[in-house]
């Protein structure tokens, strides 16, 4: 377990790209349940992040999955979608961990716009790390990658603003 993560930091660290993850369906199932820990934390201890907010952000994770994996088949790299989606979840599981740790945190000391802004550094930064996966999963420059990350984050975005309820 301890490999698998320091991997995924070197992978968040653009040091490495998925192939450094071994073929596993365990590791996926693991990333997965690590991505799931502060989806309930943040159910928990955020304000105003209750049930339909949870319910529309797997929702939302499940589509850029199909999409992410919709790119790697059309690509013809099936052989390498295993370790791209473990990276994928794993990663965006770490830099979950961090955005729900430092909104909460960050919120007791500064103003939660503030807080905010610090969430959204990161959730920029996740942006990166998944074109960077995609790039070396496809065998693409970076650039590309990077496009096909923020395609799947607006189609997210959309997606999510599309339904989740009216406050």
């Amino acid at each position: 377990m301890q490999a698998f993560i320091i991997t995924l930091f070197e992978i968040l660290a653009i040091r490495k790209g998925p192939d450094a993850i071994p073929h596993s369906w365990l590791l996926l199932n693991m990333a997965t349940v690590l991505w799931f820990l502060p989806l309930l934390l943040a159910a928990v201890l955020v304000p105003g992040f209750g049930g339909a907010a949870v319910a529309v952000s797997v929702a939302s994770w499940a589509l850029s999955l199909a999409c992410y994996a919709l790119v790697i088949v059309l690509a013809g790299y099936r052989s390498r979608l295993l370790q791209s989606l473990t990276a994928i979840i794993g990663c965006g599981a770490i830099i979950f961990c961090a955005q729900v740790a430092g909104l909460v945190t960050l919120s007791l000391f500064l103003d939660a716009a503030l807080a905010q802004i610090i969430v959204y550094l990161l959730l920029f930064w996740s942006i990166h790390v998944k074109g960077h996966i995609i790039s070396r999963t496809i065998n693409r420059d970076w650039y590309v990658g990077l496009v096909i990350a923020i395609a799947v984050f607006i189609l997210q975005y959309a997606f999510s603003t599309a339904v989740s309820p009216v406050f």
